[in-house]
């Protein structure tokens, strides 16, 4: 189940509003299919891994991150009626899909089918994978990542606004990777005005893939670009699974402030600014207690001089 969640990475920004899975099939400790969902959400890893199988499936365990859709589409067969002609004797899956076209309907209709079935392998490494798609679903809008370049002492630029580079060349490697991520990348409009950033994805491979591009704003907006006027705009983003917000502080403070940051990135580097631009200003927090127990660091590693920390909200 491992190696199909790090399977379905391989789609990740280029399948929504589609969740990006990855799908492993064996046969007798042999690997037999593999695959994950492809560019533009179609066609979904279990029939990708299935074509690959052939008639060697039958028999054999197929391990899916994502329950296997139950209703037709124009673009392809529902995956679980793949998955009964192909005949497998088991199916394990890490997450059920709360899509109500399938939320529970595809497990059911497999074990119908005589077909073992077993749900929650890996279910937490699966939920972070698609936290994008699984939010977006459940609640009606992208899981936001808010990405910061912080000196020590939380500075984001000098007072003049400078801020080319605070963090070294690693770090703002991993930061394409990250883009190439994402569906979506937001800035907000004081970024937009001095940096005119083109927040695009450098990473070979990826030329004819890139983000799509926001601005938060309640002024003009950028040809080309999708306008935010608020935070609470990102409730109508119902094809995008995965938003980037980028900066500056203000973009920062808004995200932080209406509570709608999922996972938090930090660039930290070692250097330390003084009287320069903070990362985040009011939030509306009244109580030192209120600012405990909301976040969890997930990950932490050097990159060159900089170190990359990982946060998730505690919700």
């Amino acid at each position: 189940m491992e190696a199909a969640i790090a399977l379905g990475e391989r789609g990740r920004g280029r399948t929504a509003p589609n969740p990006h899975v990855g799908c492993i099939i064996v046969r007798n400790d042999e690997l037999i299919g593999r695959g994950w969902t492809q560019p533009g959400g179609r066609p979904h890893a279990e029939a990708v891994a299935l074509e690959q199988a052939g008639i060697v499936a039958r028999g054999g365990t197929v391990y899916v991150t994502l329950e296997p859709c139950a209703h037709q589409s124009r673009r392809g067969p529902a995956c679980a009626d793949l998955l009964i002609e192909a005949r497998p004797a088991r199916v394990v899956v890490a997450l059920g899909d709360p899509d109500p076209r399938t939320d529970g309907e595809g497990l059911a209709r497999l074990r119908g089918a005589g077909i073992a079935v077993e749900c929650g392998l890996e279910a937490g490494a699966a939920e972070r994978s698609l936290a994008g798609y699984l939010s977006r679903v459940r609640r009606g809008r992208p899981a936001v990542t808010l990405k910061l370049a912080l000196s020590i002492d939380g500075r984001i630029a000098l007072a003049s606004g400078e801020s080319r580079w605070i963090t070294g060349e690693e770090a703002r490697a991993d930061v394409h990777r990250e883009r190439a991520g994402a569906d979506m990348i937001l800035v907000g409009r004081g970024t937009y005005a001095s940096d005119k950033p083109k927040l695009d994805v450098r990473l070979e491979g990826y030329e004819d893939h890139q983000p799509r591009r926001a601005l938060l704003t309640t002024g003009r907006g950028a040809a080309g670009w999708t306008q935010l006027g608020s935070p609470q705009d990102i409730f109508g983003l119902d094809d995008v699974n995965d938003l980037l917000v980028e900066g500056g502080g203000g973009a920062a403070t808004a995200f932080l402030a209406a509570d709608l940051v999922d996972r938090l990135l930090i660039y930290r580097a070692p250097i330390i600014i003084g009287d320069g631009k903070p990362s985040v200003g009011l939030i509306g927090l009244e109580r030192l207690s209120d600012a405990h127990g909301r976040w969890r660091l997930i990950e932490s590693h050097a990159l060159g001089s900089d170190r990359r920390e990982v946060y998730e909200r505690l919700r």
